[in-house]
């Protein structure tokens, strides 16, 4: 047998309301499929979200982290780390095909 690094990837396009708990750091909770994931982050972390939202029409959050411990309905995303990436409204492809005519 071979060891092996688990790693669960959740993407978001909506901003999630956050609580704030001590030192600043910013919790909130993701409904995936039905199982409730606890995520606490950094301010400065939960700011890229924050800017994505006012910067962006369109956006789209990778939230990446290792399985945490298991809670009633869920569980914690341990090390989350977040990635933010403006989302491109697709073009429009009949104008395309008109134009190759």
């Amino acid at each position: 047998m071979i060891a092996g690094k688990l790693e669960i990837t959740i993407k978001i396009s909506e901003l999630p309301q956050p609580k704030i708990i001590e030192n600043g750091w910013q919790q909130f909770d993701l409904d995936c499929d039905g199982r409730i994931i606890t995520i606490t982050v950094k301010p400065k972390i939960y700011k890229k979200l924050t800017d994505a939202a006012s910067n962006y029409p369109q956006w789209v959050a990778a939230i990446a982290g290792k399985l945490g411990q298991e809670t009633e309905s869920g569980f914690v995303l341990e090390e989350p780390n977040i990635q933010v990436f403006e989302r491109k409204p697709k073009a429009e492809t009949t104008s395309a095909v008109g134009a190759a005519s």
